[in-house]
Order: C-alpha cells, then structure tokens, then sequence
C-alpha cells in the first residue's frame, strides 16, 4: 500500500502477559465488527492480539493467556535454571494453531494492511513483516522470541528473527512514514512509564555473543522506547495520536500467571474499548 497521508493505524504495543489488557479492548472492537483502520501494526503479544482481532476470534487470546500461557510447557523457571527455555514458544504456537482457530481466512483478506513487528537477528533492525496465510503463525513466533528466554530460533524467509520489541517496541514513526495520520496506541504499561536501562545491559554481549546486534539493541532499548513515547505525546504536525494505557493500578507483569489479576487486567480492557467506542474516535 503506498503512503496515503490521510491514513489511520492501530498500534498494540507487546509485553508478554500484560497483552492480555489490550486483548480485552480488542473483544470489544470483535463484538461490534469495529474495524476502520488502514494499518494494523502488532508487536510480540501485540503482534498476536491483533492478529486474532483480524481474524474475529473473540476470546481467542484471553483463552491463550489464562489457559495455555500458565501451563508449566510454556514457562518453567525450573528448566531456565537447568539451562532450557524460560518459555516454549515452540510449544505455545504449535498446540494453539492445532486447539484455537485464528481466523486466517480473514486475515488474509487484509494481509497488505497487517504488520508484523520482527528483530532481524544479523542486523538488529526491525523488519515489518505482512504475513502470506502460511506464515502468520511463525511470524507472529518470531515476533514473540524474547532473547534469552528461548532458547531455539525461529526462522522466516531464509532469516532469524527475534521480538518485534528489541527494535521498535511501538512503532508509530513507522505507522507515520506509511502515511497514518491518525493513530490509535494501545499500550501494555500506565502511562507514567518510561523505561529504564536493563541492569544486566554489561552482560548482554557475552550472553549474546552470536548476536552482537541483538545485544547492542537491547542496550540501547531505553532509550528507543522512550524516543517513542516522545513521539507519541509530541507527534508531528498534522498527526492526531491516541494513547490508550492500563490504569495507573495495573499490576499485570510479563510472567503474572495470578487468575484475579489476569481477569481484572482484561475486563479492565473490555471496559475501555467499549468506551472507546462510545467516543468515536476512529
């Protein structure tokens, strides 16, 4: 699609379990058929609520946080310590394609308009992949791989590729350069948050010495992120941008698997995309 500069986005930032809030906004756009966006940009656990959102699989993903993301195949701090995954993603994309429909038949009927944020694992930059229907689900693997947590690779169209976030966890200039006009941001963390310097940042070159880009991209990732946030509240002019974040209370992490915190994290969300449909913004 060529930049049309009257264009609208939607943006779903990532952050592991704390998707599940922006996985409830999205059941409320499924329930009503809310669909008036050009481009769809997801990163990691963003990358697949929009996917299932596409794909008008209402329930899908709060299935896939609140079942199948707490079963202990999926995340084992017992086999990270031993020196295996933190998380199977692995495991996790392989049984929910079997289990859980995504809708491909409607994803690809947008696939021009949907964007998969991806780290390429050579060069540290962020790729923005539009998925063929054969490879929307390891697309959206790769941009879920958090580096050191999995301990795999995950591979597409002859590269290794990791989490969307290490180079662009919100990619609102890219939404901008394609002509997006009008944004809607949903984000996994209050609106208070700036992010801060990893404390193990000395240790990544060696942690990931096969991967040198990777690590410096991770080392710098503070400061792109919170480049982004500047972005978002001092947009260019002629760009309306509209940042939806948790409440200030939100206590949902990337590894909470708690029931009572998961459960209020996407009604929470429910409740702002219903009134996010009140207001019309889109």
């Amino acid at each position: 699609m060529s930049a049309d500069h009257s264009a609208s986005a939607l943006i779903v930032e990532g952050g592991a379990m704390r998707g599940i809030y922006s996985a409830g906004i999205l059941d409320a756009f499924i329930a009503t058929d809310y669909y008036p966006f050009d481009w769809y940009l997801g990163v990691s656990a963003g990358a697949s609520n929009v996917a299932a959102y596409l794909g008008k699989q209402y329930g899908r993903n709060y299935k896939v946080y609140t079942d199948y993301c707490r079963r202990p195949q999926f995340k084992s701090w017992r086999r990270f310590l031993r020196g295996g995954h933190l998380i199977d993603i692995d495991w996790l994309w392989d049984i929910t394609e079997r289990e859980l429909p995504i809708g491909l038949e409607h994803i690809e009927a947008v696939k021009d308009r949907f964007l998969v944020v991806a780290t390429c694992a050579h060069s540290g930059e962020a790729h923005y992949l539009s998925p063929q229907a054969d490879e929307v689900f390891q697309a959206l693997k790769a941009s879920g791989n958090m580096p050191l947590a999995f301990k795999g690779q995950v591979q597409l169209r002859d590269n290794i590729w990791f989490d969307g976030g290490v180079a662009d966890s919100l990619p609102v200039e890219e939404a901008w350069r394609r002509g997006a006009r009008n944004i809607l941001v949903l984000r996994s963390n209050p609106a208070s948050y700036r992010k801060k310097a990893y404390k193990i940042a000395r240790f990544f070159p060696r942690l990931l010495k096969d991967y040198p880009h990777i690590a410096a991209r991770l080392q710098q990732r503070h400061d792109d992120y919170n480049r982004a946030l500047d972005f978002i509240r001092q947009p260019p002019a002629g760009c309306n941008i509209v940042e939806i974040c948790p409440p200030d209370d939100f206590s949902a992490g990337q590894f909470t698997t708690d029931m009572n915190i998961l459960n209020k994290a996407y009604q929470d969300g429910l409740l702002q995309g219903a009134d996010l449909l009140r207001q019309k913004l889109f």
